[in-house]
């Protein structure tokens, strides 16, 4: 019972500590990608760099975003030529999105950069400990995802 009894105070150091490292995450991200892409960019582009190609609703469903945000940050990215769009095969209403070389160039730069700057961080922490932490974290993310931990 001890944990229901030091649940605000969980929820307190948890909505504490995720919301600073979240935000100095994301400084580290934006300093590392300076002018050339926006937060949002980069991570739209790394979206479509893991997956080779996707469609605007499913960075939208995955962003958690409305669809008229999502069209915004494609349409920067194609008029920067990082991105192509092209109709489907199968489908010619649906269209796929893919990087450019331009794209990939500009992608891998930007992650190599905050790679190094993470790196840093990363390795202050023992193997054993990271581990602990990414499997929590993954945990968390399932518990969210397949219900949102709104069971009682």
């Amino acid at each position: 019972m001890e944990c229901c009894d030091r649940i605000h105070e969980y929820i307190e150091r948890f909505e504490a500590a995720i919301f600073t490292v979240n935000r100095r995450l994301n400084n580290i991200i934006r300093d590392s990608i300076q002018e050339e892409l926006t937060l949002d960019q980069f991570l739209t582009l790394r979206y479509i760099h893991k997956h080779g190609s996707c469609t605007a609703s499913e960075l939208s469903e995955t962003f958690c975003v409305n669809r008229s945000a999502t069209t915004a940050i494609t349409t920067r990215l194609a008029d920067k030529q990082y991105i192509t769009r092209t109709p489907d095969e199968r489908d010619r209403r649906m269209i796929s999105l893919r990087l450019s070389e331009k794209g990939k160039q500009v992608y891998e730069t930007a992650a190599s950069r905050i790679h190094e700057r993470l790196e840093g961080i990363i390795r202050q922490l023992p193997q054993t400990e990271i581990e602990q932490f990414l499997d929590t974290s993954e945990r968390l993310l399932r518990i969210i995802t397949q219900g949102g931990g709104n069971e009682r």
